[in-house]
């Protein structure tokens, strides 16, 4: 799996903003019609979310996502180990229902 290929498909969808773009970091805001194939395209590549999940998160996904402010009540995780690296997406929805901020982290 290449980050680079993750990142340049889910910059194909219609973005409200694009915050970072760089070789292992992605952040944007997306609008609530595009959520859906976002969703479609980060199963796809890492599979279901680990968050909300009935299963514990992995020791280094939670060690990861604490430098970045951690997930709570309402927000997504995906994640995948790779090994040496990981790959993780976190999606934070806005109180106004129509934006959710999307971070994208190769580590």
């Amino acid at each position: 799996m290449d980050f680079n290929a993750i990142r340049k498909d889910i910059k194909a969808l219609n973005f409200d903003s694009l915050r970072t773009d760089c070789d292992n970091f992605f952040e944007g805001v997306i609008i609530k019609d595009e959520l859906g194939k976002l969703n479609a395209q980060l199963i796809n590549f890492l599979g279901e979310p680990v968050y909300p999940s009935k299963n514990r998160l992995p020791h280094k996904a939670q060690e990861t996502i604490d430098g970045f402010g951690g997930v709570t009540s309402g927000q997504t995780l995906y994640y995948k180990n790779l090994g040496s690296d990981s790959i993780f997406a976190m999606l934070w929805p806005w109180k106004d229902g129509q934006r959710t901020t999307v971070k994208i982290i190769q580590s």
